[in-house]
């Protein structure tokens, strides 16, 4: 049956009504007589309510309200949901081309390119949303995120999506979570979707922000004090009185940014003012709806009175003392106050000059954001004061894009030197074709983004990228170095000065949004009359082969592969930047696996003996030899892209060990039949040597909750013995046990 693509008042108002009856059961199941909303929404969307709840351990069976890709990672899924035998899409679903336009010269010179380099994946996912009655969001529409927020997302929903940011829309209250192409895929063909149930913090903001301080502020401290794994298998709920004083679209930043702290997902409790934003963008059904039935979009009264009974950790963060932060570098949890920073730049010897500064992407691309970092270029300008170095500008949609432009803003920050890139991800992904840096010359950039790794913005590991607000952005960009704090400095070029003011923005646009073609298609009106064709010899697109299911056997003495130390983020095992043409086809992808991984032996990075990794990977493939690698905390973080699992399995991985993972890598190796397992006592990583093969035994007992045993066989025939564990369930070890996941969904 067909489902529409929209976020219709009727599908809105099914769930809310309910709801009631809903928790009603669960809180007497659970003899719970107070719930927090994140409790709210996932117990409102349990597939059913004899399940197990228990936060931490208890896996879920959820049923997502909708579904939402980017384009890099819609190719994978969308050829997984091909292989499900659907006709159509269960739930709502779209395709957004936000991440294949390379940011170089400009928005459209660089979107003609893109349309010209990517046009047989852009055919082919149009191709797919018209057969399979999903909406498609066209190249320079603008990303996923502020596009959902736009139009999809509503109070009390549940939406997975297959990027690490998809937590934008808990700033719309809600529950939207990253996930892989697989998990995508089998919710678009009708399955529930399977999680940890998670533990909660609860962040209870008080006071009010004021001067400098902005709600990136917010994050950028909670990255600080929580790390990049502290919120890992854990739901951040924010409430308190702080709470009322931040704009939607300024939850939607914090929430957007609480993936860097490893969380399943981050939210905001429906309040006055989400009801404007909702308005302004044409859902004022939407709007009342949420007002009628708001007791159920907020946590129980209680919560607030007594927080420490119902979360698992609590944060307080008074606002009105917030200063405002800059992380980085390398990390985004790497944080200080702007107060600190001119002194630690001196005493870590980082380049002091910017040589580029840059605002927007899906995290800070709001008409407030926009309006208060014009406020600031416009103080500027009118002392003749421009920006000296580049200066690049990211609108998050094309509303936004238009709308700045008829507004003024637009005309305010070409004045002072931007150049205003394609509605698109660009240079935040590592899309930014850089002429003005060599490989290898250390330099430091400042942006308002969201994730700041090493080698991650344009490629070169030696640019030392630092996070802010856009407000920061633009006033230090316009000094042109990191020491500069405009809360006190005095900015001096050529014979002028000015001493900012404290930047004042509109929440949201006057005359309200700007309309026009925003670049949306609708699917086929009669899917029966499209076909998809994937050319064989495509260096783009490639069908998938199910992977071969487990032979019964245990692994004994199978090679290491790698050994990888320190941070390994899905973009050291398989970057993005160029590699990204290369989403839909498996085998050409495999050729970047582990090629930013740090070898824990020879501290090469993405070799072994010299040999790039994917070639001793593909020679043990060649020889029938399955491997394993080994890694340190934290092993995935960062983005949700399946390929850094499905590129290991394609080339012959049979297990990942590590000391720690994130929450969606884990999940994504588990759907491709790889086993992934943890160190008991994770000093044993250390007994891991150059040369060793390995044994992973007791598979044919493999259990929920029970150990394997590991054993190291080194080159002077000693041995170490020592048990591993894992978070598998029963379900998910018949995913190993099949292959994969998908190929388990298509045995039933």
């Amino acid at each position: 049956m067909k489902n529409t693509i929209e976020t219709t008042p009727d599908q809105v108002e099914k769930l809310y009504a309910s709801m009631a009856e809903k928790l009603s059961q669960v809180k007497k199941k659970t003899s719970k007589k107070s719930l927090t909303l994140a409790e709210k929404i996932i117990f409102s969307h349990l597939d059913n309510i004899d399940q197990e709840l228990n936060r931490g351990s208890s896996f879920v069976l959820l049923r997502p309200d909708r579904v939402a890709m980017q384009d890099a990672t819609a190719q994978m899924a969308l050829l997984q949901f091909m292989q499900s035998g659907r006709s159509h899409t269960a739930v709502p679903s779209t395709v957004h081309c936000d991440h294949l336009i390379q940011a170089r010269v400009g928005a459209a010179k660089d979107t003609d390119v893109a349309m010209h380099t990517n046009q047989e994946v852009y055919d082919f996912l149009q191709s797919v949303c018209n057969k399979y009655g999903l909406g498609f969001w066209k190249p320079g529409a603008g990303i996923i995120h502020q596009v959902v927020l736009e139009n999809y997302a509503f109070p009390g929903g549940l939406m997975i999506g297959t990027d690490s940011h998809t937590p934008n829309a808990g700033g719309l209250g809600m529950l939207a979570i990253g996930v892989g192409g697989s998990d995508a895929s089998d919710v678009m063909a009708g399955l529930p979707w399977e999680v940890k149930m998670p533990k909660l913090i609860g962040v209870h903001l008080k006071g009010k922000m004021n001067g400098w301080t902005s709600a990136k502020d917010v994050i950028l401290y909670l990255c600080g004090l929580l790390t990049t794994k502290g919120g890992t298998d854990k739901i951040i709920e924010y409430f308190g009185q702080g709470v009322d004083s931040i704009s939607c679209t300024g939850k939607g930043t914090i929430t957007n940014m609480g993936a860097e702290l490893g969380a399943t997902t981050s939210v905001f409790p429906f309040d006055k003012r989400m009801i404007p934003y909702l308005k302004i963008t044409k859902r004022e059904k939407l709007a009342a709806l949420a007002e009628k039935y708001a007791e159920n979009l907020r946590a129980d009264s209680e919560i607030e009175k007594s927080p420490e009974k119902f979360y698992d950790q609590i944060v307080e963060i008074d606002l009105s003392k917030l200063e405002p932060h800059v992380v980085g570098p390398h990390s985004p949890d790497v944080a200080r106050p702007i107060s600190k920073f001119a002194a630690e730049i001196k005493e870590k010897g980082y380049p002091d000059k910017l040589s580029a500064a840059l605002i927007g992407s899906c995290t800070n691309s709001s008409y407030e954001d926009i309006s208060r970092a014009t406020h600031i270029a416009q103080e500027a300008l009118d002392k003749g004061i421009k920006m000296p170095q580049p200066f690049l500008v990211s609108p998050g949609s094309e509303q936004i894009h238009l709308t700045i432009k008829r507004d003024g803003q637009m005309s305010v920050l070409n004045s002072v030197g931007a150049t205003v890139l394609a509605n698109a991800c660009g240079p935040c992904i590592g899309q930014w074709k850089r002429d003005d840096i060599k490989e290898g010359e250390k330099n430091s950039i400042l942006s308002s983004f969201n994730r700041n790794f090493r080698g991650r913005n344009d490629s070169n590991p030696e640019t030392l990228s630092f996070l802010a607000s856009p407000d920061i952005v633009m006033a230090l960009g316009l000094a042109g170095r990191l020491s500069f704090n405009p809360m006190k400095d005095e900015l001096k070029v050529n014979g002028s000065s000015v001493k900012f003011t404290e930047p004042e923005g509109l929440e949201l646009p006057p005359k309200g949004y700007a309309t026009g073609d925003l670049g949306y298609v609708p699917p086929a009106e009669d899917p029966s009359k499209v076909s998809i064709a994937v050319n064989p010899k495509s260096e783009r697109l490639q069908l998938l082969e199910p992977f071969k299911p487990w032979d019964g056997n245990d692994f004994v003495k199978i090679p290491l592969l790698l050994k990888a130390k320190g941070k390994c983020t899905t973009d050291h095992i398989s970057p993005a930047g160029p590699w990204l043409r290369f989403r839909g086809h498996l085998d050409n992808i495999s050729n970047n696996m582990f090629i930013g991984a740090t070898n824990a032996f020879s501290g090469e990075i993405g070799k072994i003996n010299g040999e790039p990794v994917p070639k001793v990977a593909r020679d043990l493939k060649g020889k029938n030899l399955r491997w394993v690698v080994v890694g340190d905390e934290n092993y995935g973080e960062g983005s949700s892209r399946e390929h850094a699992a499905m590129s290991p399995r394609f080339l012959g991985a049979a297990a990942i060990v590590v000391k720690s993972f994130a929450r969606i890598h884990e999940t994504n190796l588990k759907k491709q039949g790889l086993l992934a397992l943890t160190f008991v006592n994770p000093s044993d990583y250390d007994k891991v040597r150059d040369g060793d093969k390995i044994s992973i035994l007791g598979l044919k007992d493999f259990a929920p909750g029970k150990e394997l045993e590991m054993v190291l066989s080194h080159s002077d025939n000693s041995e170490d013995k020592f048990k591993v564990k894992h978070s598998f369930n029963s379900e998910q070890i018949l995913w190993f046990k099949a292959g994969s996941a998908l190929n388990l969904m298509k045995n039933k």
